[in-house]
């Protein structure tokens, strides 16, 4: 029996998610990618809060135009590092979601790391 990719996907995610945690000192930074939009979250696992979240749905209503495509990845990093600075938020986990880390994914990361947020 073939497993599809978003079965396979959520396997991962299972897998991922037993050894990562994010917690006040360290929160955990979440990205997931749709057809059309990019989301990026920082959240606090140990409260279950989200700190801080950005996305291209989020970015286009501020006249930005960022697409689903790697330039709009990039956006979303630097905007959540941006405003995980305000919340004065240094360093992150990085959990990609179950995605293999390329492409889209691989660009939000680099780009959260260029604008200040360690991983």
């Amino acid at each position: 029996m073939a497993v599809s990719k978003d079965s396979a996907r959520k396997r991962r995610k299972v897998r991922i998610r037993k050894k990562i945690s994010g917690t006040p000192a360290r929160p955990r930074l979440v990205v997931y990618r749709s057809n059309m939009h990019i989301y990026a979250q920082i959240v606090d696992d140990s409260n279950g809060f989200v700190l801080v979240s950005a996305s291209t749905l989020s970015l286009n209503k501020n006249a930005a135009n960022a697409r689903c495509n790697r330039a709009g990845a990039e956006l979303v990093g630097r905007e959540i590092a941006r405003m995980a600075r305000e919340k004065s938020i240094s360093g992150v986990i990085f959990d990609r979601n179950g995605y293999l880390y390329h492409g889209r994914i691989k660009a939000v990361a680099d780009s959260a790391r260029e604008a200040g947020l360690e991983f």
